[in-house]
């Protein structure tokens, strides 16, 4: 596997092929001379590829029904179609997006996308539910390009503008979650399931074509571990790192909070005294994305910020936000459209804080890091798609959005714990003092910074980057050159 995607390649030469067989766009060779200008468009390029892909995730949930009509079952047998999507999705977390930090990643996206490009094929003209059942399954195992795009926007983008490039790249995820419910419901209501997915192999045709020509050829990172040595470490990041488990803590109730809340609009806005159809319902989606849209505005004020105090101000916002509709969303339809803006626009503020601060813990492993940071989503997921909804039907919607309000609360105990600016090893306390703007806690941080521990590898405490690779450092200064390591 890696030796097929590049690992193994000499990085002081231009790669001229993809598998040996085709060929690089000359501006998109890598080239150790020059330094790889990320710039708007494939910052863009990077967001528009999550939002097509993350989408295949998501196109079957409104089109259940017509599943069912179609393979002739019951409603609980195609209801094991998107468990096993996002069942897949969280194996390829674990043993696909990890290679982005040992593979050349331009051919691991292309082989990727290649695959889900097949496998959409299949689920598009297949008339046998146990086949359509274990390609979902596959899908979501390939499905995993936007996790490896993130950690990769980060390493391609300047110091200085870092969480304003996450922060695009990550609205194009949330966007496509939310997107693709839409687009598959309105095409489902019109005509054949089947045509959502042929829609679907165009569209994925399409993100190949893209990846061909913008993402660029770039060296792999840790040429010096196998794969086994990359699943162990995960397993290690995932049980030592501080700011890493700290990042995960709060993302597990910050999505119980937004799970929570979507899951159960459909039932508060369904009854007294709204009693709105499944259409308006739906139309509540293009609220949420609106307040997707403000991401990349934060990013740039992330961006100024210790990302510690980013999430302390989004978490706050969250509270008070969710304040208002626990005293007002059953009675006032101004206090769910307010809150359903406010909770998109600022949890995304909270997870690009969150992917920033984990992005900073190791260069060499941020593919392993993100993939931790994005299994936490999926047990916040879960626990508030259950919990939400036993509450809700139980005691009302009051009750489910204290819960939610308990759980923020929740939040803020964790990042109290630990300071901002504490070392890499530091558990709990406030080490380093409250600084707030970035650059003066880098100049605090410059002593234990470049003493970040290797994975599983002999050697210097910290893995070297490729050699010859030009890279952003940043100085004390917070101004960045470009030097050669």
């Amino acid at each position: 596997m890696e030796s097929i995607l590049g690992a193994g390649h000499s990085e002081t030469q231009k790669l001229k092929y993809n598998f040996g067989f085709l060929i690089i766009p000359t501006k998109l060779r890598h080239d150790p001379a020059k330094t790889i200008h990320f710039g708007l468009f494939m910052n863009i390029s990077f967001g528009l590829g999550c939002t097509l892909v993350v989408a295949n995730l998501y196109y079957c949930q409104p089109l259940l029904i017509q599943l069912s009509e179609s393979f002739s079952v019951s409603y609980s047998e195609v209801a094991r179609i998107p468990t096993l999507i996002q069942a897949g999705y969280c194996v390829g977390l674990l043993l696909i997006s990890p290679l982005g930090d040992i593979v050349r990643r331009r051919q691991l996206i292309l082989l990727l996308a290649s695959i889900t490009i097949c496998l959409t094929i299949g689920l598009s003209i297949t008339r046998n539910l146990k086949v359509f059942l274990a390609l979902s399954f596959l899908l979501g195992v390939v499905n995993v390009t936007p996790q490896i795009l993130l950690p990769f926007a980060a390493d391609l983008a300047p110091p200085e503008h870092r969480s304003a490039a996450v922060s695009v790249v990550q609205s194009g995820l949330m966007l496509g979650i939310l997107l693709a419910r839409v687009v598959a419901g309105v095409i489902g209501n019109f005509t054949s399931w089947r045509v959502v997915y042929y829609m679907a192999v165009g569209v994925q045709c399409f993100v190949l074509s893209g990846v061909y020509w913008i993402i660029p050829d770039y060296p792999a990172k840790n040429r010096d571990l196998t794969y086994f040595d990359i699943l162990r470490s995960l397993a290690k990041y995932a049980v030592t790192e501080p700011k890493l488990i700290q990042a995960s803590l709060i993302n597990i109730a910050s999505m119980a909070c937004w799970s929570n809340f979507w899951v159960t609009l459909t039932f508060l806005l369904g009854g007294p005294p709204y009693n709105y159809s499944t259409l308006l319902i739906g139309l509540m989606g293009l609220v949420g994305m609106l307040g997707i849209f403000t991401g990349p505005f934060v990013g740039r004020i992330i961006d100024r910020l210790v990302p510690w105090y980013a999430t302390l101000i989004a978490t706050l916002c969250l509270l008070v936000l969710q304040s208002i509709e626990t005293a007002a969303g059953g009675i006032s339809i101004a206090a769910v459209v307010i809150f359903c803006f406010g909770l998109d626009a600022f949890r995304q503020a909270q997870t690009v804080s969150l992917s920033t601060a984990i992005f900073s813990i190791s260069v060499e492993a941020r593919s392993r890091l993100n993939a931790v940071l994005t299994l936490s989503l999926f047990i916040g997921q879960v626990m508030g798609t259950s919990v939400g909804t036993k509450v809700f039907i139980q005691h009302g919607w009051r009750a489910a959005s204290a819960l939610s309000m308990a759980w923020y609360g929740w939040q803020l105990v964790i990042l109290f714990l630990r300071g901002p600016n504490c070392g890499r090893y530091t558990w709990f306390g406030y080490e380093g003092g409250l600084s707030i703007k970035k650059s003066a806690a880098a100049v605090k941080e410059a002593p234990s910074g470049n003493t970040t521990p290797g994975d599983l590898s002999p050697g210097p405490v910290s893995q070297p980057l490729p050699p010859d690779l030009p890279v952003q450092m940043e100085s004390s200064q917070g101004r960045t050159k470009s030097e050669t390591v």
